[in-house]
């Protein structure tokens, strides 16, 4: 995460943890399947509608926040399923990675892996997606695709890294 942060001078990587945090609870789903038909693997990522109260616009993983008494992963299948219509039981959980605090939304977001053996037909939940970048996980480790941009916050400007993918930045917490 760090590598990524966007960590204004006043900032600090504790902000990011989600121990002792009390916020609204969250899971994304980092769905890998075939890119395209090929054996390079991708991933799915969406443009959130840009009239969404939480991070309108901006580029994410599917997810949303959490149900009662759901777990991640279950959260993080549902989402898939109502935002890029992914049955539930297709995909093999793979494990999860670490857990995020979002600060400006006060969400923390724990991220589930999970994998396909086919490309999915994907079907958008209009009202929260806008559109979907299918991106192979070789464009995301290209060096070339890291940059950086200027982010204004109320404390002033700050250099922010971010993916350049099909004209879009990818960045904070996705």
């Amino acid at each position: 995460h760090r590598t990524m942060a966007p960590f204004p001078a006043r900032m600090k990587p504790e902000m990011i943890s989600v121990e002792g945090k009390k916020a609204r609870v969250a899971a994304t789903l980092v769905l890998l399947y075939p890119y395209q038909g090929s054996e390079e693997s991708a991933l799915v990522l969406t443009v959130r509608q840009p009239g969404l109260r939480d991070h309108s616009g901006q580029i994410s993983l599917p997810g949303g926040s959490r149900d009662s008494d759901e777990t991640a992963e279950e959260t993080a299948l549902r989402e898939g399923w109502e935002e890029v219509g992914v049955p539930v039981d297709d995909p093999t959980i793979l494990g999860r990675l670490s857990p995020i605090h979002i600060p400006p939304s006060g969400f923390s977001v724990f991220p589930v892996v999970a994998a396909v053996d086919y490309v999915p037909p994907f079907k958008i939940q209009e009202e929260e997606v806008a559109a979907l970048l299918q991106v192979p996980l070789s464009h995301l480790l290209n060096p070339e695709t890291r940059q950086n941009s200027a982010r204004k916050t109320g404390g002033g400007v700050y250099e922010a890294p971010f993916f350049a993918v099909d004209g879009h930045e990818v960045w904070g917490a996705t």
